[in-house]
């Protein structure tokens, strides 16, 4: 059968009113499917395969057209083996997608509630918050920081003590001091307040792309980061390194220049992108 064979017989069944129904439905869905499909690839920096998917799709459609011995289920084979391709290669990032929509507390960065921007009271968290971790990594006082600018999974919270509390240093501290009830746990910081302490976090499950010198308390840091989008910091009891995590990867030997980098982007970017 010719393209102008092929052509005439979707005319006619697009003229029925099944056929049309069926059509403007299908387009929908493919047109949602692979819109989300490439954004979610274009948002993981992977544009490259994006485009990859975008030419094989034209080729598909090329071939299907022109070649009559060619079965047209072919163009649903290619996106499913693309679809896929991308749970297994992007399955941490996907559980993150999830994890965030999953059981989720909106809290007080959501619309900016409780929250101050004045730069004198943002600076005043940046320098305490600072102040708390190098005092820590000093003393060789085991913590970890987390840093959420919109939705929170409710179970970790639930998991410690809730707190509400201003952030200090002195504060950050005494929670994490040695032999306290908190100081095994996580704290959790949402803008300007300390929400929770002695939260329990997941476990990163990537164990061969975390160097084997980093403990329980890293995997914790870093694991929170594979499932939610947060900022993590971590303090090492053994050496007193402290290390950032985010979206699972994480940034060793943190002097103040990187937290102070770190910190302001979250106050003056994602928590004010929250509040909108």
């Amino acid at each position: 059968m010719d393209l102008a064979k092929k052509l005439s017989k979707f005319y006619q069944y697009m003229m029925t009113s099944e056929g049309l129904v069926a059509i403007v439905v299908s387009i929908f869905v493919f047109t949602v499917l692979y819109y989300y499909m490439i954004k979610f690839l274009f948002d993981n920096e992977s544009g490259a395969l994006a485009i990859l998917f975008v030419f094989v799709m034209i080729i598909a459609g090329a071939i299907i057209s022109f070649v009559d011995k060619i079965n047209s289920a072919i163009y649903l084979i290619v996106p499913a083996i693309f679809v896929m391709g991308i749970l297994i290669l992007y399955s941490v990032e996907i559980k993150r997608l999830i994890w965030a929509r999953r059981n989720t507390k909106l809290l007080d960065a959501k619309h900016g509630e409780g929250i101050s921007y004045d730069e004198d009271k943002v600076q005043h968290c940046i320098a305490e918050i600072i102040k708390a971790l190098q005092n820590m990594a000093k003393n060789d006082v085991g913590a970890i920081l987390v840093l959420t600018a919109g939705s929170f999974p409710t179970q970790i919270l639930d998991s410690g003590v809730r707190l509400e509390s201003d952030i200090s240093s002195e504060l950050i501290e005494s929670v994490f001091f040695p032999k306290t009830p908190l100081h095994d746990g996580a704290m959790i910081i949402t803008g300007t307040k300390i929400t929770a302490a002695g939260c329990f976090l997941p476990l990163s499950q990537n164990i061969e792309n975390i160097p084997k010198d980093l403990g329980t308390r890293h995997r914790a840091g870093i694991g929170v980061t594979e499932t939610i989008d947060v900022i993590s910091f971590i303090v090492s009891e053994e050496t007193g390194i402290i290390s950032i995590a985010r979206a699972g990867k994480i940034i060793r030997y943190a002097d103040t220049e990187a937290l102070k980098k770190v910190l302001s982007k979250y106050y003056w970017q994602e928590l004010e992108s929250a509040r909108k």
